[in-house]
Order: structure tokens, then C-alpha cells, then sequence
């Protein structure tokens, strides 16, 4: 062993028994439910919270004004998906078909604004809309969870 060599406890670091991390891991399973309602929860308000801003002027506005966008404009049009679709995020309501839109407005505005100042989010400033992009994918796949009007819907036609 050469003087660069650090030799670290590997039996406090981290089991090596698969088992016992298995059930390790397993003790976070049964927050899945609430830790999906939550992040839908916060990331559609802060989506809605960028409609509100270009459509009702709201949190400083749209531009260096505060301003609003013109409605029959391309920021318009995505207040509007941004503002309603934020809100049915929020609520978990057809939360599949409305992420989905909202996955597609997302990777249009990385490749329309962003994408024109180079391809690299870090360049081009686009991570939130990549981020937002994917989030809304994994949404689209995953649902509303449990914690939804979806959920509520879903039971009451089942029933």
C-alpha cells in the first residue's frame, strides 16, 4: 500500500450484505406514495407561478417591466399551458395527458429559445426547461399518484 491509499471502513460505510441494504432502502418504499403527491405538488406551483407571471403579471411580471406577454403570442401561449396546466399539476387532475403537453412545451422552448445560444443547457441557460421537460415525462408516466384528484376520479368510476 502506497502513502496515497486511504483505507476506509467499508463495514461502517455501508453493508455488504445486499439483504440487509435491500431492507434498508425498503423503509423509504412506504413514503413513495406521499414523496410523488409532494414533488407533484411543488413543481406545479412553480410551474404555475411562471403562467402567472406572463399572463397575469404577477411575482415582478413578464419581461424587465413587469409587464404581461400579449395573449396570441408563442409566451402567450405558454403562460396560458404553464398557468392552467400548472394548476391541474398542483391538483393532480388528468395529470397524465396534461403532463405530457407540458413535457412537449418544455423541450420546444429549450430547442426555439434556448438551443439558439448553443446546445449545452449550461451554456444556453436551459436547465429549468430540461428539467421541467424530463419532471413532466416522468409524471406522465408515473400519474398523479395517490394523492390526487385522479385517484379520487378513478375510484369513484371503479366504484
Amino acid at each position: 500500500m502506497d502513502r496515497w491509499s486511504i483505507q476506509w471502513p467499508v463495514s461502517q460505510l455501508m453493508d455488504l450484505n445486499p439483504r440487509v441494504a435491500t431492507l434498508h432502502w425498503n423503509t423509504w418504499a412506504k413514503y413513495q406514495n406521499a414523496a410523488l403527491g409532494l414533488m407533484r405538488i411543488v413543481v406545479g406551483f412553480l410551474f404555475f407561478t411562471h403562467g402567472a407571471q406572463k399572463v397575469l403579471g404577477w411575482f415582478g411580471g413578464f419581461g424587465e417591466a413587469g409587464q404581461t406577454a400579449e395573449l396570441f403570442t408563442r409566451y402567450g401561449a405558454a403562460g396560458v399551458l404553464e398557468l392552467v396546466g400548472g394548476l391541474q399539476i398542483v391538483f393532480g387532475l388528468f395529470t397524465r395527458p396534461v403532463a405530457f403537453v407540458l413535457s412537449g412545451q418544455m423541450a420546444v422552448a429549450y430547442f426555439w429559445i434556448h438551443a439558439q445560444n448553443g446546445l449545452w443547457p449550461w451554456v444556453n441557460r436551459g436547465e429549468l426547461a430540461l428539467l421541467y421537460c424530463f419532471v413532466f415525462l416522468f409524471l406522465t408516466a408515473a400519474g398523479g399518484g395517490s394523492l390526487s384528484l385522479d385517484s379520487v376520479i378513478t375510484k369513484r368510476e371503479d366504484s
